[in-house]
């Protein structure tokens, strides 16, 4: 695994990503299906645009994800939309998950 340089993308060998790769999906589905259960935190018009945002967010976010996954790394700014949308959304264990996504090699997450 390596940081690259002036980049928050962490760089997996294929081997880590292999061995790593069920860990990984888990978080990242575990991630969406609760994102995908959540209601806005208030009533009104204002709050479901808002929660609608939010949940947008998140979502991009995994699938930001995914795509960097599938290139052997993490995404930092997919990591970076995903847990600032989980924590408008009041999920900030997810959102601590998401972002240990990125030393997922080193600690097996």
């Amino acid at each position: 695994m390596t940081q690259t340089p002036g980049s928050p993308d962490v760089t997996l060998s294929a081997d880590d990503r292999a061995r790593l790769d069920q860990v990984f999906m888990q978080v990242v589905l575990d991630v969406q299906g609760q994102v995908q259960q959540t209601q806005p935190q208030r009533e009104g018009t204002l709050a479901a645009m808002f929660h609608k945002e939010q949940m947008g967010d998140a979502l991009q976010g995994c699938a930001m994800l995914i795509a960097g996954w599938n290139e052997n790394r993490v995404d930092g700014a997919g990591v970076d939309r995903a847990a600032r949308a989980l924590r408008g959304l009041e999920l900030g264990e997810l959102a601590e998950r998401v972002e240990r996504l990125r030393g997922i090699a080193d600690t097996g997450v």
